[in-house]
């Protein structure tokens, strides 16, 4: 199957690697990816071996990057926690997609455990996308809830952040 005139999966060059046994060719070609972006490193052994390196070769070059302290998984969940919080996603969508990359649910509950305060979160996602004030019928409570749950967010930061906080009750005067 062609892509804009390239086989999926050789690389922007279209081109099978030079050596595809070696492991520095593939560590360096790990380098250039790394330059681009961070990568966890069952990540970056997938892409390189979908550009043509040996698996074996692809999992050298990740083990010497880790060695080098250039690849590192919890620096990646930290710097993935940080920026997927920063667009508005809450910690349902983030564990979601962390478990697509193939971390385990207690390296992503830790990660999650040191990210941000998600209660807080979704309240400012909330107030940005609907306004500061609270949603004045069920319907729109609804609404509202809807789009808090799609960015992942729990029911009860979705409660709390709608106004249906059982501590401070609507009746209540002190």
């Amino acid at each position: 199957m062609l892509r804009r005139g390239r086989p999926y999966g050789r690389g922007r060059g279209g081109k099978a690697p030079e050596h595809p046994d070696s492991s520095e060719a593939a560590r360096r070609a790990g380098l250039l990816l790394l330059s681009r972006r961070d990568y966890a490193c069952a990540e970056l052994a997938a892409k390189l071996a979908a550009a043509g390196y040996a698996p074996a070769a692809a999992a050298e070059a990740v083990v010497a990057l880790q060695e080098e302290r250039l690849l590192d998984d919890a620096r990646f969940l930290d710097n993935f926690v940080r920026a997927h919080a920063g667009r508005g996603q809450g910690p349902g969508r983030i564990r979601q997609e962390l478990g697509q990359l193939g971390f385990t649910a207690a390296t992503v509950d830790e990660a999650l455990a040191s990210g941000p305060d998600f209660t807080a979160l979704c309240r400012e996602v909330r107030a940005r996308k609907f306004g500061a004030q609270p949603p004045a019928s069920w319907a729109e409570r609804g609404r509202q809830g809807r789009f808090l749950q799609y960015r992942g967010f729990s029911s009860d930061d979705i409660r709390l952040a709608t106004g249906q906080d059982p501590d401070i009750s609507e009746d209540h005067t002190e």
